[in-house]
């Protein structure tokens, strides 16, 4: 049973390793004193790119066997987080054929390795109902989509906010002089973000067509609604201000880190207390 158990985990800790595995190598490299040629740098950025794809593709077959059961849909708190954080992973690396945004690789891998660990922890025990509802399955993917966008926002945002502190400190690491200028990352940062507003609005108005498909009424109006709403709110007002007023800077990292505050407690944080704290499926 024991040798059992070390095994059904192993694969996690592989996965958790070789994600920790290059965000240590990245970090040491691309955040430490300039070392070599930068040519030869260059050239080693492709293999790190192109690395990342092995623990990726490792983490997409851990979740498929996790998620994907013969009674149903397993989507537990552990199953979404985990999900959201592939997605995430994923789109980073597309995005990054584009953009030049190692220091962002640095921040999304680390938080990939412990995500790729919760389906173990917090191990979904019931089929989520009607997963065979179309309505349901576009819905679903949708919201991934959009949770997955709001996660590269929030850690963009943070990356912004590291790089103008030390900007104004006078001291940035290699891996900050190698990001493009502030004003580019902001402008990325807002097409990120109406992406996933763009998603967010399509995530609510398929809940409720789906809740009228399947009840025949619209959402209910409990806390996962509030703060979703609440989250397209502040997402809405960020953009609005933006538009209007110019908002950037710190203002725009006050906003987005609270929508997604908002986003999280909207989903994540309803089903870690249903599922973990009340033990309810």
């Amino acid at each position: 049973m024991y040798t059992r158990k070390v095994l059904e985990i192993l694969p996690y800790l592989i996965n958790a390793l070789l994600y920790a595995g290059l965000a240590f190598h990245v970090w040491r490299r691309h955040w430490s004193p300039a070392i070599g040629v930068q040519g030869a740098e260059s050239a080693f950025n492709v293999k790190e790119h192109y690395a990342v794809l092995v623990p990726l593709a490792l983490h997409c077959v851990l979740l498929a066997s996790s998620v994907f059961a013969a009674d149903g849909l397993h989507l537990g708190v552990g199953n979404a987080v985990s999900a959201i954080l592939w997605l995430t992973v994923l789109i980073y690396w597309l995005g990054n054929f584009f953009y030049r945004l190692d220091g962002l690789q640095a921040l999304v891998l680390p938080v990939a390795a412990a995500a790729v660990f919760l389906p173990v922890v917090f191990p979904s025990l019931n089929p989520l109902p009607n997963t065979e509802l179309p309505a349901f399955k576009v819905h679903l993917l949708i919201a991934m989509a959009a949770y997955s966008l709001f996660t590269i926002a929030s850690l963009h945002v943070l990356l912004m906010a590291l790089l103008e502190r030390r900007l104004h400190d006078g001291t940035l690491p290699r891996a900050l002089r190698r990001l493009p200028p502030l004003l580019t990352m902001e402008r990325l940062l807002f097409r990120i973000i109406w992406a996933g507003f763009i998603l967010l609005t399509l995530t609510l108005a398929s809940g409720v067509v789906f809740s009228e498909e399947l009840f025949g009424r619209a959402a209910k109006f409990n806390h996962k609604t509030v703060f979703g709403v609440l989250s397209w709110v502040v997402f809405a007002l960020l953009l609005g201000g933006r538009l209007v007023y110019g908002w950037r800077g710190r203002v725009a990292v006050r906003w987005t880190l609270a929508g997604f505050l908002m986003l999280v407690l909207a989903y994540i944080g309803s089903k870690f207390v249903l599922e973990v704290i009340l033990g309810r499926p």
